[in-house]
């Protein structure tokens, strides 16, 4: 087990280094022009994908830095280039964590690389969880997936909706109902192979911020899928629902399902997502506030502006330790008996978006225009305290871990 240490290695600093390398060169010129086209930057991909970084090898190799700390300095970089681009470029990997989460071994090796294509031909993966009426809630999906025994094929009917890459993917990880009298403990996971009759993408939604992320509806009609597309294996699903069925007779512990598997590894992920972002924004404004006179000073010179900035850069350090300590937690196999994972994301998603707001009111009236980049930064950070748990489904999960209680 590595210790934990807010040190990186020459190893990983050369890698932050690259990244932000990239951020700066490649992210960032771009951030405007597909923040207003509102698609997906797939040249900035091919860019991403010729020196490493959309590559299975760079994601598994950050996943599975033994200090926990590879994803999370991974996604601060390449999100302080740009939010929307950099979640067209990381966004396949919430596909591939679920995959890595509760599948087998060959399951892992088959359909991961399959997700990001290569350097001459880029592919995107989509993670469907969510749906129009099951959204945090997630006992109250509808999706259904029936096995046909003698075929050894699952039938999967429903609709997921905000799924980032929906309809575009090369490869679906879709959440599904095998047994809805178990609610949330009675759902699996499925690969939707590339290609595959009856999958398709509905609604494309036009987004406040992250625009140059493709989010859409799939719709799945009598969509067919061998067997071995159930993540885990039929063996493994047919246990794991006994045990669901004889706690619940019994009243006994809860059973983790799989989309909540998932979330629950990348949830500080996502808060160093918001740390990059923050971040961003606290940069802009601390170069404007140096630069920017009136009355013949720097305004920083004002107590009022220089004391924001404090805070500021407070609480994007104090958030970026709750990421590294989640990080750490789940990669040496500490339990987060405090939610850690949950207060990682609550605390660096709604920093994001303090922070953002207080970039725009130092700027004044520049920062509330599209000449300056705070204005796309705080549409983007308003997503973090949203997407893969709202920051009150993070307050819930915290509280119900802290006194052990059934909170509602």
């Amino acid at each position: 087990m590595a210790e934990f240490t807010m040190e990186l290695n020459d190893e990983q600093k050369e890698v932050r280094d690259w990244l932000h390398g990239f951020a700066a060169d490649v992210i960032r010129p771009a951030a405007a022009e597909w923040d207003e086209r509102e698609e997906t930057p797939w040249p900035v991909i091919q860019e991403a994908a010729k020196v490493g970084i959309y590559s299975l090898d760079f994601y598994a190799q950050q996943y599975f830095d033994p200090t926990g700390l590879g994803i999370p300095m991974a996604m601060e970089e390449l999100f302080w280039g740009d939010a929307g681009i950099a979640l067209s470029i990381v966004g396949t990997g919430l596909a591939a964590v679920g995959v890595l989460a509760n599948g087998t071994e060959e399951q892992i090796g088959t359909w991961i690389p399959q997700m990001y294509g290569d350097v001459n031909d880029v592919k995107v993966a989509a993670f469907c969880s969510s749906e129009p009426d099951a959204g945090s809630d997630v006992a109250s999906m509808r999706t259904r997936a029936v096995y046909d025994e003698a075929k050894d094929e699952w039938v999967i009917n429903g609709t997921k909706t905000w799924a980032t890459n929906g309809g575009i993917a090369n490869v679906h990880v879709v959440v599904a109902v095998v047994d809805p009298e178990l609610g949330s403990k009675g759902h699996a996971s499925f690969i939707v192979p590339p290609n595959t009759p009856g999958l398709s993408q509905g609604q494309k939604f036009k987004k406040h911020g992250i625009r140059a992320s493709h989010t859409a509806e799939v719709i799945l009609d009598n969509v067919r899928v061998p067997g071995s597309c159930l993540l885990g294996g039929k063996e493994k699903l047919d246990e794991r629902l006994a045990r669901a069925r004889e706690r619940a007779k019994s009243g006994g512990e809860r059973v983790k399902n799989a989309a909540m598997a998932t979330f629950e590894a990348s949830r500080p992920a996502v808060g160093a997502m918001a740390v990059g972002t923050a971040r961003a924004a606290y940069e802009v404004a601390l170069d404007y506030a140096k630069t920017r006179e009136q009355f013949g000073r720097p305004i920083i010179d004002n107590q009022g502006v220089a004391f924001q900035l404090a805070d500021m850069r407070t609480q994007i350090d104090a958030a970026r330790l709750l990421v590294w300590r989640a990080s750490w937690m789940a990669i040496n196999g500490k339990p987060f008996t405090a939610a850690e994972g949950s207060m990682s994301k609550l605390f660096a998603s709604e920093t994001a978006k303090k922070v953002t707001a207080q970039a725009i009111q130092i700027l004044g009236g520049n920062g509330y225009t599209r000449e300056y980049p705070v204005e796309r930064m705080h549409r983007d950070a308003a997503i973090y305290t949203i997407f893969e748990g709202t920051s009150e489904i993070q307050r819930l999960v915290i509280a119900r871990t802290l006194s052990g209680m059934q909170i509602r």
